[in-house]
């Protein structure tokens, strides 16, 4: 019984969660910036973000076990059903069960921007899929950074300030891209871990088709991007100007890690990623706030 609760705990993938968690507070932030906060939509976006997440995570975990792609013994985090601890059936099922319910929270927020978020919604649920299978899964064909960009950092900040404000910003769509490109260091440090494995198999991201060193240069690049991204918001608050700076010295670190290790030693740096992205979004929202 231990080893199943454990198995299915490592199939959310908690390490990346916080990626779900850091959209909804930097929109937060801003709508409180702007003066648009509502408790009640940003609680639903934010459990819709985490439920999406693990959905993602689900259907990462069967497809690629149905499409051959996962093998025991993997560098990377262990896959419940590839080990022989989830059956296939329950993995299937349990990513539906959670994609509905994220679809009813989802039917919740028209409520608060209209019956046309439907569609925002479809797209979404689509989107879990689409990364890992259909006939062209984004995963597959180095566009798992970009669907990062998209579904953690453009939608999640854009989509939860206009339920707040009824309204769309660009300041808010500038730190949505900064998030976004943030978040995408996740799937690197993942692909760029996976790239032996996943180029034995046939699956081609990033790492695979342009090697390590272009996408932990990416890595890097991401970081200060982010950063120039949100600089007029973190300029306005100077008392604060530390935050991107410690963001930058511990990012530049990780990079510095990241170039210099391989196979499953790379598993702590991804759940650190994950947490400075988790840090850099609650110290933004709180700065801007004020």
């Amino acid at each position: 019984m231990k080893k199943r609760v454990k198995a299915w705990i490592e199939a959310m993938r908690l390490r990346t969660l916080p990626a779900s968690l850091a959209g909804v507070i930097t929109a937060a932030g801003l709508a409180a910036h702007f003066g648009q906060f509502r408790t009640v939509p940003l609680l639903l976006c934010m459990l819709f973000a985490l439920l999406a997440q693990i959905s993602s995570n689900f259907a990462n975990e069967y497809y690629d076990f149905r499409q051959g792609l996962d093998k025991k013994g993997r560098e990377g985090f262990r896959r419940g059903v590839t080990e022989g601890d989830i059956t296939p059936g329950a993995m299937k099922a349990a990513l539906f069960l959670t994609l509905g319910v994220a679809c009813c929270i989802g039917l919740s927020l028209t409520l608060y921007g209209g019956l046309w978020l439907i569609a925002v919604g479809v797209a979404i649920a689509v989107g879990v899929i689409a990364y890992s299978a259909g006939p062209y899964p984004l995963s597959q064909h180095g566009l798992g950074e970009v669907a990062a960009v998209v579904f953690f950092g453009l939608v999640p900040v854009n989509f939860t300030y206009y339920l707040c404000s009824g309204e769309w910003n660009v300041s808010v769509f500038l730190s949505s891209l900064a998030l976004g490109l943030m978040i995408s260091n996740i799937m690197i440090v993942n692909n760029y871990r996976d790239a032996d494995d996943d180029r034995a198999v046939g699956k081609h991201t990033l790492a695979v088709m342009f090697g390590r060193r272009f996408t932990s240069t990416l890595y890097l690049i991401n970081g200060y991007a982010a950063v120039a991204l949100t600089f007029r918001l973190w300029y306005s608050r100077p008392a604060w100007l530390i935050a991107p700076a410690v963001y930058l010295l511990l990012h530049t670190l990780l990079w510095y890690r990241l170039t210099r290790t391989l196979g499953a030693r790379l598993n702590p740096l991804l759940g650190m990623t994950a947490m400075l992205i988790l840090t850099f979004s609650i110290t933004f929202a709180i700065a801007v706030w004020q």
